[in-house]
C-alpha cells in the first residue's frame, strides 16, 4: 500500500509534527509511506493508494487543509474546531470574501452577519462558535479519531464516511528526574507540580494555582513549575504575584522537547486540566503518562474516557478548585499513592497506547478505506495485535531440573546446570510451544535445554548453531540418562559477520540466550539476520545479564565494576580461550534493540540465576525508592521475548553505535 502521509515535521512548533514523527517511526515498515511535511512539494496522487491527513488548527496545517480539499483522503481530526486554520487561510491573506463565505457555509446566515462584523473589526472571530469543519467532511472519504467522544462529534457535523477510534500514541521516554530537579534547585524529596504546554486561560490555570496556595499551607516546601509559553490573554506572572506565591511557583516558558520532557520527569505530579474542549488529546498527558506520572485530568471530552485507576479526574465547574486541592493534598502526603497511581498510568499507555499498535490500527483503516471495505467503528479494528506474552504453566522446576539433568553429560555440564538452573527453567518457560510443522533455532547451543525443544515444547525440527568457520556443519548424537536420543546438526558460523545459513523466514522461533552480552563487533548483523530468518509474527527469545540489576547498582556506588561477569577468562590446559563478556546491557536497551530490529515487545522481565533471596540489596532499593528512581526490572538476568512485525528499522540505532 502505498501512503501520501502530510503533516508538518520537527521543529514545526506542532503538538502534531512531535506526533507525527512518532508514528512514522512505526508505520514506515508497514506501508510505502512518502511523507509531504512543508507547502510547495510536489504531490502527483497518482504515485500513491491512499492519502493521509493530520489536521490541526494552526497555520502549520495550512498545505495539508489545502491538499486534501484538492485530492480528498483520510483525515485525522485532532479536535472539532478549525477555526483558527480556516482564519489563517483567509484572515490572514486579507482574504476577507474567502472568511465571511466559509463562516456563512460552516454556520448559515447569523454566522455570515457575525463574520461581517469581524470584517469591520467591531468584533473579534468566534472561535469557539463556528467549527468550520464541514468542507474538510464532506470531501473526506475516510476519518480517523482519538476517541470516542470526537467520532460523536464528526458524526455531529454530518461525517457519514468510515470513522477509526485510533488512540492517541504514547511516549515511553527516558528523562533525568533527579538532574533536572537539580537543574531547579530541588532536592529528591521536594513535593514537585507542574502545568505543560501552551499556558492559556481554558487549562484551569487560574483554579489550579488557587488550589496550589491552599496546599502550601499545609505543606509549605511544595513547589509548582509552569513550562509553556505564556498566552497574552493570561497574565500567569501576575496571578503568581498576586496570590503570594513567588517563592513557589516559576514560569520556565517555552522549553524545546528534550527539556519539556525532563521538567516533567522532574515533577511527582502533572496538572492536565482544560475546559471547554474541542475533543482535543494532549500529547503532553500521554508522555506524562507514559513518564509513570500521577495525572490530574478534566472530567470531561476525550479524557473522561481514561481509566479510572490510570489518573484522578476533576469535573468543571463548582467545586473544582476544592477537588484540584484535595487530590493534591493526598498525591503529597502519600506519595506511594501517587507512585503507584503513576506505574499504573505507565502499564496503561505501555499496552494500550504504544506507537506499534496504533500504526498497525492507521495501515489496517488504511487499506480498508482504500479497498472499500467496511470497518467496524464502535470498538478496536480487525488487525493483527500483539501476541499475548508467551508464558505458559510449566512443569514443576523439579521435574525440569530432573529432565534437564538427564542430558547433562560430565561434570562440567553438572555444574554449569546447577548454576544457571533457575534461568534455564524460566527460558523453556517462556518459549512459545511449537507443531511438529515447526522450526526452531537455538544459538549458542550448549545442548543443556536443546533436546527439550521437542520433547518438551512440541517443534518438529530443532537446529543449533554455534560459533567456527562458516560452511561447517557438526551432528550431535546424545543418549540421556534415561536412555532417551536426541539428534541435532549445529551450523558454524559468526553471527556479527556472515549470513546466517538458513532462508528467509525458515523458523517459527529462534533462542537467543546469553550469547549477545559476548558480541564485540556488530551486534545488529545478528539481529537483522535473526529478523530475516524468522516467520512473520514469530518469536525471539532473549535472556543476557543485567547491566542495571540491583547488585550492580550496588556495586557501582562502593566503588566497584558493575558487570556480572567482567572478568578477563584464563587459557585452559589446551590455549583455548572462551569469549568474555564485552558489553552487558540494560532492560531499557533491551527493549530498545528489539524496537530497532523490527521485534514488538511481548515480554521483558528480569530475575535470578538462582532463586535466592538478597537481603543485602535492601539499601539500594530504598535508595531508587528515595530518588524516584524505577526498582522494578533490577534482577540479574534479562529475560525478553520479541514478537517479529516487520523488517529491521534502524540499522545503526545511535544509543549502540558510536
Amino acid at each position: 500500500m502505498r501512503v501520501a502521509f502530510f503533516s508538518p515535521l520537527p521543529p514545526a512548533r506542532s503538538g502534531i509534527a512531535d506526533y507525527s514523527e512518532a508514528l512514522l517511526r512505526s508505520l514506515g515498515p508497514l506501508a510505502q509511506v512518502e511523507v509531504f511535511s512543508r507547502p510547495g512539494q510536489v504531490y502527483d496522487p497518482a504515485r500513491f493508494d491512499i492519502a493521509l491527513y493530520q489536521v490541526g488548527n494552526n497555520e502549520h496545517h495550512d498545505f495539508v487543509y489545502e491538499t486534501a480539499l484538492a485530492h480528498p483522503g483520510v483525515v485525522v481530526m485532532h479536535e472539532a474546531n478549525l477555526h483558527h486554520l480556516i482564519a489563517s487561510l483567509t484572515i490572514k491573506r486579507k482574504d476577507w470574501d474567502g472568511y465571511v463565505r466559509e463562516c456563512e457555509y460552516n454556520g448559515g446566515t447569523a454566522a455570515r452577519d457575525f463574520a461581517l462584523r469581524v470584517r469591520a473589526l467591531e468584533v473579534g472571530p468566534d472561535y469557539e462558535g463556528v467549527a468550520m469543519t464541514r468542507r474538510l467532511l464532506e470531501s473526506a472519504r475516510g476519518a480517523i479519531v482519538h476517541s470516542r467522544f470526537m467520532r460523536d462529534q464528526v458524526r455531529q457535523a454530518g461525517f457519514r464516511g468510515p470513522i477509526a477510534v485510533i488512540p492517541h500514541g504514547a511516549w515511553i521516554p527516558a528523562a533525568d528526574r533527579n538532574g533536572f530537579r537539580d537543574r531547579l534547585g530541588l532536592d529528591e524529596t521536594t513535593p514537585l507540580i507542574g502545568i505543560f504546554g501552551f499556558l492559556k486561560p481554558y487549562k484551569r490555570i487560574a483554579e489550579s494555582l488557587r488550589a496550589f496556595r491552599r496546599l502550601t499551607r499545609l505543606v509549605p516546601e511544595a513547589k509548582m513549575i509552569l513550562v509553556g509559553e505564556p498566552h497574552p490573554e493570561l497574565p500567569v506572572g501576575s496571578m503568581i504575584r498576586s496570590l503570594g506565591l513567588s517563592a513557589q511557583a516559576r514560569v520556565l516558558g517555552f522549553a524545546a522537547i528534550d527539556d519539556f520532557v525532563g521538567y516533567l520527569a522532574a515533577c511527582d505530579i502533572v496538572l492536565n486540566l482544560r475546559y471547554p474542549t474541542v475533543g482535543e488529546s494532549s500529547g503532553t498527558l500521554l508522555r506524562a503518562l507514559g513518564l509513570g506520572k500521577a495525572v490530574l485530568v478534566s472530567e470531561i471530552g476525550s479524557f473522561a474516557e481514561f481509566p479510572e485507576d490510570v489518573c484522578l479526574k476533576v469535573p468543571p465547574g463548582p467545586g473544582e478548585e476544592d477537588l484540584i486541592f484535595e487530590y493534591l493534598n493526598l498525591l503529597v502526603s502519600r506519595p506511594e499513592t501517587a507512585r503507584a497511581l503513576g506505574e499504573r498510568a505507565r502499564q496503561y499507555v505501555a499496552a494500550e497506547c504504544n506507537w506499534d499498535s496504533v500504526a498497525r490500527r492507521y495501515a489496517g483503516f488504511l487499506e480498508a478505506v482504500w479497498q472499500g471495505r467496511d470497518w467496524p467503528e464502535e470498538e478496536a479494528p480487525p488487525v493483527p495485535a500483539a501476541a499475548p506474552a508467551p508464558v505458559r504453566e510449566p512443569e514443576s522446576a523439579a521435574e525440569t531440573n530432573a529432565y534437564l539433568s538427564s542430558w547433562a553429560q560430565n561434570r562440567a555440564s553438572r555444574n554449569y546446570l546447577e548454576t544457571h538452573q533457575t534461568r534455564l527453567e524460566k527460558t523453556l518457560a517462556i518459549t512459545p510451544e511449537g507443531g511438529a510443522e515447526d522450526r526452531i533455532l537455538e544459538m549458542g547451543a550448549y545442548l543443556q535445554i536443546t533436546p527439550a525443544l521437542r520433547t518438551r515444547l512440541g517443534y518438529g525440527e530443532v537446529r543449533g548453531c554455534y560459533y567456527g568457520a562458516a560452511g561447517r556443519v557438526e551432528h550431535r548424537d546424545l543418549r540421556s540418562s534415561d536412555d532417551e536420543m536426541f539428534s541435532c546438526d549445529i551450523e558454524l558460523f559468526d553471527a556479527e559477520k556472515d549470513p546466517f545459513p538458513y532462508a528467509d523466514g525458515y523458523f517459527r522461533t529462534v533462542l537467543c540466550c546469553e550469547l549477545l552480552e559476548h558480541l564485540f563487533e556488530d551486534p545488529m548483523h545478528m539481529m537483522g539476520e535473526i529478523n530475516r530468518v524468522l516467520q512473520p509474527g514469530g518469536h525471539l527469545v532473549l535472556t543476557t545479564p543485567n547491566a542495571a540489576s540491583l547488585r550492580a547498582v550496588s556495586a557501582v556506588l562502593q566503588g566497584y565494576h558493575p558487570g556480572f561477569f567482567a572478568s578477563y577468562i584464563k587459557p585452559s590446559a589446551s590455549g583455548e580461550v572462551e569469549a568474555r563478556h564485552n558489553r552487558e546491557y540494560a532492560p531499557r536497551e533491551i527493549h530498545q534493540l528489539l524496537e530497532n530490529s523490527g521485534f514488538e515487545v511481548a515480554l521483558l522481565e528480569t530475575g535470578e540465576f538462582l532463586d535466592a533471596p538478597h537481603p543485602e540489596f535492601a539499601w539500594v532499593e530504598h535508595l531508587l525508592d528515595r530518588y524516584g528512581l524505577e526498582t522494578s526490572l533490577r534482577g540479574d538476568g534479562i529475560y525478553a521475548v520479541g514478537r517479529k512485525t516487520g523488517p529491521i528499522r534502524e540499522r545503526y540505532p545511535n544509543w549502540l553505535y558510536a
